[in-house]
């Protein structure tokens, strides 16, 4: 079984022995559009994560049997070209989610505690104090606010826990229109919006969340609210956004994920200063834990497939 990982350096350095003991493996470590048609073309499995599978690459690949999707949203996949060939997918679900939910709140800390402020007063202005704390920049508790949550899967599922935990109160919202049987206030978008202190995304990318939170979306935001993306880039309008941070209309935003990542120089966000705006380089999902479960689950998805089961199949 000749197996082609096309881009191992988003796994880092984690092991891949579960892999390797299924077929011959071969790793490259990025892929370029123009170099994925050669790659695959002895290929019978393909491992993605983010390089494009489209009809152009298939076309190419006519050994090919199985695309191993090394994340859960396919957006990079074509799935009707490849069913169309005959090629199977099967993508990793849940592997990142306690990953993802301890990230939300670290983004959702260091912005509504100021921890960047405090830590440099605390190495730079504090040594110079005549009292033993420093009022500064104000913060305040979580408890008795409101947290919105945009996507109800697991993810928002656990972060909607977790809020509940710290004494928020929970509303949110389904992007699909399902999922209604949680036990939280559902409200319109809208609603959510208006009424909420703090706002996180956990939705996937599609025809209904493709610039969901817009420049009138944000126009309906508090001033003191904050915005957290951990779903798709695309998902928010940046330009609206760096607007939006730029004016004050609301008090700050944490993005794990980008429109282009890595981001262009133009990008507008780029000019927001960073008491009002923290990007991480899309890590929700990569703690060591979640890129171990996840080699796991490639592996799984693999035997699976030679044993003629459909585990984790979307074609």
């Amino acid at each position: 079984m000749k197996i082609v990982f096309l881009d191992r350096s988003t796994l880092g350095q984690t092991p891949l022995d579960a892999i390797e003991a299924l077929g011959d493996l071969t790793c490259y470590e990025t892929t370029a559009p123009h170099e994925c048609a050669d790659r695959v073309r002895e290929a019978e499995v393909v491992i993605t994560n983010k390089v494009v599978i489209d009809a152009a690459v298939l076309k190419e690949a006519q050994h090919l049997k199985l695309v191993l999707e090394a994340a859960t949203g396919v957006n990079n996949i074509d799935l009707q070209a490849c069913s169309a060939h005959g090629v199977a997918v099967a993508n990793v679900a849940g592997y990142s989610t306690e990953g993802v939910l301890a990230h939300t709140f670290a983004l959702y800390f260091m912005l509504a505690h100021r921890m960047r402020y405090f830590s440099d007063y605390g190495k730079n202005q504090w040594p110079k104090s005549d009292i033993f704390t420093h009022m500064g920049a104000g913060f305040y508790e979580l408890a008795g606010k409101q947290w919105g949550v945009i996507g109800m899967g697991a993810i928002g599922t656990r972060v909607a826990q977790l809020a509940t935990a710290f004494g928020a109160r929970v509303c949110y919202t389904s992007t699909s229109g399902a999922n209604l049987d949680q036990p939280y206030t559902h409200l319109p978008l809208e609603a959510l919006l208006e009424s909420s202190d703090v706002i996180s995304i956990h939705a996937p990318l599609n025809e209904k969340t493709q610039g969901l939170i817009d420049a009138a979306a944000l126009k309906r935001m508090k001033p003191e609210a904050w915005l957290l993306n951990l779903g798709r880039g695309p998902i928010v309008d940046e330009s609206a956004l760096a607007e939006a941070l730029l004016e004050g209309r609301i008090a700050g935003a944490g993005l794990d994920v980008l429109s282009s990542e890595p981001p262009k120089p133009d990008n507008p966000l780029l000019a927001v200063s960073e008491d009002r705006l923290v990007i991480t380089p899309h890590i929700a999902w990569a703690s060591k834990e979640s890129r171990d479960r996840l080699v796991g689950e490639l592996a799984l998805n693999l035997q699976a497939f030679l044993a003629g089961e459909s585990r984790n199949r979307l074609v």
